[in-house]
């Protein structure tokens, strides 16, 4: 009952923006069959075993493989995109907010969109959505800033949401979907080292959510703590982080292996970084409480390490030995 409403009202509402005529296939696009559902999430890369410094990215949110099969005539022409982007800026009505957000999100999996969206100024429309009242709102905003910053000059314009960014994933609730969408975009916004120190006063919220989430955000975070640690210019502001002790608890065999590649591919990182530099020259600077200590000091990690050898799979051992040999 309440999708039917909520598209009645989007159907008149595209009807004053478009004409009774266009707005059909603007309609059919954003219900798709009359399902309001989201895209799946793909992710582009994943911490391997690679002895250089790794990155990743979270992917985008995409179409259905069916939908992004369709002909280029079902795609969103340049006209329909700017009367979504005017909807976007002057609805009232926050169920239509939202399926905007859901189509611009969905057409950004093309790239001659992602300009397009950029172009007619959809990125500012879309980031002022990012202190929208409505949480789904906040998180579909997040979702379609995080397709469109697949595109490098979108994330020109993106950076200046960082802070807010930042700001909104420090103060989520734990494991929750505003969380994650946060944690997705500044994870595609850290794959080059030019917006991490607009990210450094994050970094404890960060490890502390690798420390009492589950595992979706221990995934998530580790993805943009390993972003961070690619670059030796952040490695103070990384092992400076006072952390709970029992953080050292993913490093286990029994751990899930796909946190557990993480932590230890941010954890070789930071090693690499020490091992060229002279960050840990002055070890006074770190607290025992830090992650320097943590890692790299008297903390059983080593040990750990050590049984790390021992693990089945191929990828863990060699972040392990590439951490011991380094």
């Amino acid at each position: 009952m309440g999708h039917t409403r909520s598209g009645f009202v989007l159907w008149c509402s595209l009807g004053l923006f478009f004409g009774t005529g266009a707005c059909y296939c603007v309609y059919k696009w954003v219900f798709r069959k009359g399902k309001w559902k989201e895209s799946a999430r793909g992710e582009k890369g994943v911490a391997g075993a690679a002895a250089s410094r790794t990155r990743v990215t979270s992917g985008n949110e995409k179409s259905p493989a069916d939908d992004l099969k369709k002909s280029a005539s079902d795609n969103l022409e340049p006209y329909h995109l700017q009367k979504l982007i005017k909807l976007l800026e002057t609805t009232e009505y926050c169920s239509v907010r939202e399926q905007v957000l859901i189509t611009l999100s969905n057409s950004a999996a093309f790239s001659v969109n992602q300009d397009l969206i950029r172009e007619l100024g959809g990125l500012s429309v879309i980031g002022k959505s990012l202190s929208d009242p409505s949480m789904e709102v906040r998180v579909k905003a997040l979702n379609a800033l995080n397709n469109l910053s697949m595109n490098s000059k979108n994330q020109e314009h993106i950076q200046v949401y960082i802070s807010e960014i930042c700001s909104g994933v420090a103060l989520s609730p734990l494991n929750s979907d505003l969380l994650l969408a946060g944690l997705r975009l500044l994870t595609n916004m850290s794959v080059t080292n030019d917006y991490h120190q607009m990210m450094s006063h994050t970094i404890p919220s960060l490890l502390h959510m690798l420390s009492a989430g589950n595992k979706t955000t221990q995934i998530q975070v580790l993805k943009v703590l390993v972003n961070l640690s690619a670059n030796p210019a952040m490695t103070r502001d990384l092992l400076r982080v006072q952390v709970p002790s029992s953080l050292i608890s993913l490093f286990d065999s029994c751990m899930n292996i796909d946190v557990l590649l993480r932590a230890l591919t941010f954890v070789a990182n930071l090693n690499d970084n020490l091992k060229s530099q002279s960050c840990s020259a002055d070890i006074s600077q770190y607290s025992a409480e830090s992650l320097y200590y943590l890692f790299f000091g008297e903390s059983g990690f080593s040990q750990r390490l050590a049984a790390l050898l021992l693990h089945p799979d191929v990828e863990v051992k060699g972040q392990v030995a590439r951490i011991m040999t380094s």
